[in-house]
């Protein structure tokens, strides 16, 4: 029998609480959702307006895994959902607006991943993105080498940026941006990229090619394409224990010498949200630091 927990007056089905979902950690789907739901107030705005991907895995890392974009079969109807454009044709999607309804989308075992857009403007990004994605023997310190001359090739024109770890194996900087086409914000990062390969030719690529990746970090600029997504603040990865792409210090990028220095689990969030005082991202929401892209 499927349990039903009452959550701000709505009824949400949970299921398989005490099914190991991270083996290595024995973590189970109950630990997921009380993860999400100790989270929620700092996850939800990242996600509040978004149309929402899934990646969901749910028979855990080592399972099948499989994206799911369009709004899922038996989604109640309190769920909010949205028409958004898609290159097929118009979609209709997910938006989580709320706890019960992260509640039931953390039921489903999912990674969630946003595009840099809002549903009411739809292709106008408020947000950059850099993906630093290291190709071993590369790690996350070479990210955050990268990292560091991003943020002041940004800081040159006057946009502020933050990390978070991917909560796999590298780094994402992000920005807020006053809404702006994705094409143009797109056609930056892949500048900024070209830019920092020419800067470190020696650890940068910003080319996908597989060749060319064995110890150099891949700016990946893609993501601020309209149609692709990201994997959110403080979400959960699929992987051998609970990851979350975490929100890091500027002073513990320019501080990383190892690998394990950067890797934060689902316990590590609720300690480091009071040792900062809260969401470390929390200026993205600000519109005082949007700024507007050079020349536009």
């Amino acid at each position: 029998m499927t349990p039903i927990t009452v959550v701000e007056g709505r009824r949400v089905a949970l299921s398989n609480l005490e099914k190991v979902l991270y083996p290595a950690a024995g973590f189970t789907k109950g630990e997921v959702l009380h993860y999400y739901a100790t989270i929620a107030e700092v996850l939800l705005p990242h996600l509040r307006d978004r149309p929402l991907s899934f990646l969901r895995y749910p028979d855990g890392p080592d399972g099948q895994h499989f994206f799911v974009k369009n709004v899922p079969a038996g989604t109640p109807d309190w769920v909010t959902t949205s028409e958004v454009p898609r290159s097929e044709g118009p979609s209709r999607m997910v938006l989580v607006q709320d706890l019960p309804s992260l509640m039931w989308a953390a039921n489903l075992v999912t990674e969630f991943h946003t595009p840099q857009w809002r549903v009411r403007a739809p292709e106008r990004a408020d947000r950059l993105v850099l993906d630093l994605d290291p190709g071993p023997p590369a790690s996350i310190v070479q990210c955050c080498e990268v990292a560091l001359w991003l943020r002041e090739r940004l800081a040159a024109d006057g946009i502020e940026s933050y990390a978070k770890t991917s909560g796999s194996k590298g780094l994402h900087l992000l920005a807020s941006l006053t809404p702006t086409p994705s094409e143009q914000v797109s056609a930056y990062a892949k500048e900024l990229a070209v830019e920092a390969s020419r800067a470190m030719p020696g650890l940068v690529i910003h080319r996908m090619t597989r060749s060319l990746r064995p110890g150099k970090v891949f700016v990946d600029f893609s993501q601020n394409a309209a149609r692709k997504t990201t994997a959110a603040p403080y979400t959960l990865r699929a992987r051998p224990e609970p990851a979350v792409s975490a929100p890091v210090t500027w002073e513990e990028v320019e501080g990383c010498g190892s690998p394990e220095q950067l890797v934060f689990l689902a316990g590590d969030v609720g300690p480091r949200l009071e040792a900062y005082g809260g969401d470390l991202l929390g200026p993205l929401f600000d519109p005082r630091h949007a700024r507007p892209l050079p020349g536009c």
